[in-house]
């Protein structure tokens, strides 16, 4: 992305969000082989606190 320091706020938000969306356009993210959260770590007895998770 371009120095947008000479931008206005506006300006520099309408940037951004274009470069976003390019980004977005260009290199789409790639699909999970994985099932979300199936790599958590799995708690076996519920401790007393969060710090023994």
């Amino acid at each position: 992305m371009a120095n947008t320091s000479t931008l206005s706020k506006e300006e520099r938000k309408k940037a951004k969000r274009a470069a976003r969306k390019k980004r977005k356009a260009e290199k789409p993210l790639k699909p999970r082989d994985y099932a979300r959260g199936s790599k958590k770590r799995k708690v076996k007895k519920m401790a007393r606190g969060q710090t023994k998770r």
